[in-house]
């Protein structure tokens, strides 16, 4: 049994998503160009930085920082090598888990975060929140919040 096709997208619909993602990857590109150039540092690993630098003792499972930092649990492996080998992160066996592993925040990349993080949030403020209004951020915090929420499909139980 094959699934009927759903809706037509219209011209409409499909330029907003194209806008959409365009700017994802212009903002992306560039925030990962400023933070290459002025700290030698890829989003990504600024990214998985950030997480643990939030964490009390700078530390997540493997699973739970690939879940922040939407990244798969290989392509996160593969980051989290090279951050390795630059002394940024170490890895940690888990006590209760003998399976599970932790990715822990160096001094190194504490500081490696702390410098990199003007750089990030200029980006982030040029880049974005300078070219919205009060309004414009309100309305865009709802509408990303709407995209966020687990849809229900047909049949999973939604209203």
């Amino acid at each position: 049994m094959t699934t009927p096709p759903g809706p037509t997208i219209s011209a409409e619909e499909l330029t907003v998503w194209r806008a959409m993602l365009r700017a994802e990857v212009q903002i992306s590109r560039r925030l990962q160009a400023d933070l290459l150039a002025d700290h030698d540092l890829a989003l990504g690993a600024y990214d998985v930085l950030t997480h643990l630098g939030e964490q009390p003792g700078g530390r997540l499972r493997m699973n739970d920082l690939a879940d922040r930092v939407l990244l798969s649990r290989s392509g996160l492996t593969r980051l989290v090598d090279r951050m390795q080998r630059e002394g940024l992160v170490i890895r940690e066996s888990c006590s209760s888990d003998a399976r599970g592993l932790y990715a822990v925040l160096t001094p190194l990349g504490r500081d490696r975060l702390a410098a990199a993080t003007p750089t990030y949030e200029r980006g982030v403020r040029e880049y974005v929140l300078s070219r919205l209004d009060d309004a414009d951020l309100r309305m865009l915090a709802a509408m990303l919040a709407k995209l966020v929420e687990t849809p229900h499909r047909s049949g999973e139980g939604g209203v």
